[in-house]
């Protein structure tokens, strides 16, 4: 079956369509990535008019107060990557700089999100007899140039 006919069938997404790039290359042999938004919140609480009962003022209100996006990756390391694999990710996070992030769906020209962000960890896991796999962890670096909720499935 032709995968752009399930696209506009409208069934469930394919999780291996979402691709994520790290400095204009895709993550090599990627298992999974997430991306998480966030906000921070400020509760406020205030006195309730004085016609009303004393039980309103237990409600407190909330307000934004600062957002962020993280994003996560998993893949398997691979000798012969000729994306970007641990290797590379290795030595953008040596340089401690921040890296460009792109996030879209495969076969699609423009990103859901794409911006500056900085490589917060990388871990790398060889256990005997199974398959070499590293994780990085990434935090925005300001806001972000896209975060267009229209260009994803």
């Amino acid at each position: 079956m032709d995968e752009e006919v399930e696209i506009a069938d409208g069934g469930y997404v394919n999780g291996s369509d979402m691709l994520l790039y790290i400095n204009g290359k895709a993550v090599g042999h990627c298992t999974s990535h997430t991306t998480t938004f966030s906000a921070e919140t400020k509760d406020r609480a205030v006195k309730p008019l004085a016609s009303l009962p004393k039980t309103q003022g237990k409600w407190k209100e909330k307000t934004v107060s600062g957002m962020s996006l993280s994003v996560s990756a998993e893949g398997l390391c691979f000798y012969k990557e000729t994306e970007g694999g641990y290797k590379e990710c290795l030595a953008l996070a040596a340089k401690g700089d921040s890296v460009d992030i792109k996030c879209m769906e495969r076969g699609k020209e423009t990103p859901y999100l794409e911006g500056k962000f900085v490589i917060t960890s990388l871990e790398r896991t060889d256990p005997a007899q199974d398959d070499s796999t590293y994780s990085i962890s990434l935090e925005n670096d300001g806001m972000p140039k896209t975060f267009d909720a229209s260009a994803i499935s």
